[in-house]
């Protein structure tokens, strides 16, 4: 049973805050220029401005997004730019991040991998092989 509520809210500064709560259990991608906040399930990727997880939540898919914390499960590849990871946290999956922070008891399987401002290989989009074309001229 998939359940798709997410309330929504504007902070001072005119920016949203988008929140799925811990009965709510997302199966598909979530793009959002928008802030997110996950206490629930998510099986797909996700690409936000800043995340933050809950405790008891879990992402199965890759996070994409400036600033991320993590305190739940994630199961999928993490890249931000600035990274926090909580000592309630399992992460399944390798981390690339511009800053890093990981408290005392985290839990990590994968790689840490500084960006230096590029997309690490793991999230870049394969590209497709293209034709060349040479042309000689004919003696």
């Amino acid at each position: 049973m998939v359940k798709t509520a997410a309330s929504h809210r504007a902070s001072n500064n005119g920016s949203t805050f988008s929140m799925l709560g811990s009965d709510t259990g997302i199966v598909g991608n979530i793009e959002a220029t928008a802030d997110l906040h996950v206490d629930g399930r998510v099986e797909g990727d996700i690409a936000c401005n800043a995340l933050v997880q809950g405790e008891g939540s879990e992402i199965v898919g890759a996070v994409k997004a400036e600033i991320v914390r993590i305190a739940g499960t994630v199961r999928g590849v993490i890249s931000a730019r600035e990274v926090v990871i909580l000592k309630t946290a399992t992460i399944e999956g390798d981390v690339a991040y511009d800053a890093l922070t990981i408290e005392q008891g985290a839990r990590l399987h994968g790689r840490l991998t500084p960006n230096g401002g590029h997309v690490p290989p793991a999230l870049a989009k394969p590209r497709v092989a293209e034709a060349e074309l040479v042309l000689t001229a004919a003696e």
